[in-house]
């Protein structure tokens, strides 16, 4: 089963810095999780998003479109990323959930991905 590893950070006050290196032995761990997942076969996808200065959000309604600048909601933690894991249960896939750098001092939200082709 596919689940989606959502990653959540505050990304104006959570984690080290770009150019430190803290920030290079975070990306660092970012790399060595990736080899893990590939080598393990449960990786489908994976990405870092832009910051949410950069997110535009869209809704329809009446039939009409309405863009706006930012994201959907103002949190205080933002998405930034996220993983595409197959893996054979929840446990399994809490478990790399938690292997994701971010998540010592962000979230991880797990979610199963709905099938509907089956």
């Amino acid at each position: 089963m596919q689940y989606m590893c959502l990653i959540y950070s505050d990304e104006k006050n959570a984690g080290p810095k770009p150019g430190t290196p803290d920030f290079e032995a975070l990306m660092g761990s970012y790399f060595a999780f990736n080899d893990e997942v590939r080598k393990a076969g449960v990786y489908v996808a994976g990405d870092a998003l832009m910051d949410t200065d950069t997110a535009t959000t869209v809704a329809v309604r009446d039939g009409k479109s309405h863009i706006t600048d930012g994201p959907f909601a103002e949190t205080k933690e933002q998405l930034g990323g996220y993983y595409l894991l197959d893996c054979k249960d929840l446990d399994q896939a809490t478990a790399y959930a938690a292997k994701i750098p971010t998540a010592a001092y962000g979230r991880i939200e797990v979610r199963p991905v709905m099938n509907y082709e089956s």
